[in-house]
């Protein structure tokens, strides 16, 4: 069993490595990554990896994702497929669009399929109404076999719930639950348009807390308006204090060319490199000195954590919501914009809600790109997929399954690992490759040696920056 290095706080933090690892990068919660995949990949060919997981896969356990896309006020920083509107009707319309792809995943896959993992992001699934939350379980219920033991997850916007709305999620059986805070800085929250207390806040985790969930979540982000690594030292301070299970800390990534929302923040109001820098040292030092393992990238979890026993043990996981202790399997995607895989595919849905609805009022998938993996792309992302989620590659595991000789197949890689090792991030032998600990934060970097997508096209500014 592969026991993944512990990190030490003072291996990654040295500022000089910090800032020559600072550069973009992909996530990998898929490889190839979602911007290969190609319109010539649709319906049909999603259609038909259906049929191929139906005769192949029988009864294997799936995951589903449901996004839904609406929200009652904009968030500046956000770079989600969102549709900002306070027409709560949307919602039912919504459902009913969503009860058609389900029911074309009924006809291709049959009625009962066991799903071991669901998951409602956004946008902010609490938009809909508890009413319409309840009717969405519903349908998914009669369509598949949630398992009694499923992970049953959802995206919570905490200025859209209460106490007494905890308590009716948790009794429709969802049993993990993830809260957008950001910051807690009420000058921050001013400046990206997402004003929520941190009592109020607080008031919510106790009561997840009080509930029982499995698993809450706390999403961070740092580089926003008007932060300052002492704001951002209180606000770590603060979620220390609610002591949630898991806490995501993201980079935030301005793209204003991108993303619209984006360019109503002041450029002027962004924080420096070097504060960006001291953000992220004192972050990774003070969830870690608060008792939190690093799980990977920007993941941290209490040590009882089912993530961090996963990852002591070596059983991490990776899909389109980041880490798992989900086996692989494949995902189906629901809703506009979603992400799926299914076999030896991805494929996405429409990003807008008029092509969304028309395809399913003309009885179709919304599917309207994807990907179909080649030889090489399956090769390359076990190997991605074992560095991010195990740290490391059994050179004899992947000629076995893949039959090729690995230190032959990836000998100009293999050679551009060596100033990674030469950091102290990696070390290579004969028979494999290991991430040290201070590699484990840098995981990216060691990763992207590997895209041959990305190793052939430098143009990496459409991702976020790996710190």
């Amino acid at each position: 069993m592969n026991t993944l290095p512990g990190p030490k706080p003072e291996d990654p933090l040295s500022e000089p490595l910090l800032r020559r690892m600072d550069v973009p990068g992909p996530r990998y919660t898929s490889y190839p990554t979602a911007d290969r995949y190609v319109e010539a990949f649709g319906a049909t060919e999603y259609r038909q990896a259906l049929h191929q997981h139906a005769a192949m896969s029988g009864a294997a356990l799936l995951s589903v994702y449901v996004h839904i896309p609406f929200c009652e006020s904009l968030c500046y920083y956000c770079a989600c497929n969102k549709i900002i509107t306070k027409h709560k009707s949307r919602g039912r319309e919504y459902l009913a669009d969503l009860q058609r792809e389900v029911d074309l995943h009924v006809a291709e896959l049959g009625r009962g399929q066991p799903v071991s993992q669901l998951h409602l992001g956004g946008g902010s699934p609490t938009f809909l109404s508890d009413e319409e939350l309840a009717d969405l379980l519903a349908m998914l219920r009669a369509a598949f076999c949630l398992q009694a033991d499923a992970e049953v997850s959802i995206e919570v916007d905490p200025r859209t719930v209460s106490r007494e709305r905890l308590r009716r999620i948790a009794a429709m059986g969802f049993n993990r639950i993830s809260f957008g805070v950001q910051d807690f800085d009420p000058a921050v929250q001013q400046a990206v348009h997402r004003v929520q207390p941190f009592e109020s806040v607080r008031e919510l985790v106790q009561e997840a807390q009080v509930l029982g969930f499995a698993s809450i979540n706390a999403d961070l982000i740092y580089g926003l308006p008007m932060q300052t690594p002492e704001s951002f030292q209180r606000t770590i301070a603060q979620v220390a204090e609610l002591r949630p299970t898991r806490i995501a800390l993201y980079a935030y990534a301005h793209l204003p060319q991108r993303f619209k929302p984006q360019r109503r923040i002041d450029t002027a109001a962004l924080p420096s490199a070097e504060q960006r820098l001291q953000m992220l040292r004192d972050g990774m030092a003070g969830f870690i000195a608060h008792g939190y393992s690093y799980i990977g990238m920007d993941h941290f979890a209490l040590p009882d954590d089912a993530l961090a026993v996963a990852k002591r043990q070596g059983r991490l996981h990776r899909n389109f919501q980041g880490y798992t202790t989900q086996p692989d399997k494949d995902l189906l995607g629901l809703g506009v914009s979603a992400i799926g895989r299914v076999g030896a595919t991805y494929s996405q849905n429409a990003k807008t809600l008029a092509e969304y609805h028309d395809a399913l009022a003309q009885g179709q998938f919304p599917v309207v790109r994807g990907l179909a993996l080649t030889r090489d792309d399956l090769l390359r992302r076990a190997v991605i997929m074992a560095l991010m989620c195990q740290g490391r590659v059994d050179f004899e595991s992947i000629d076995a399954a893949h039959l090729v000789t690995m230190r032959e197949v990836f000998a100009p890689e293999l050679e551009q690992l060596i100033p990674l090792q030469a950091l102290g991030l990696v070390e290579v032998t004969d028979h494999e490759i290991q991430v040290t600990a201070r590699g484990w934060f840098f995981v990216r970097a060691v990763a992207m040696v590997f895209d041959r997508h990305l190793q052939a096209d430098r143009a990496r500014e459409r991702f976020s920056r790996i710190i």
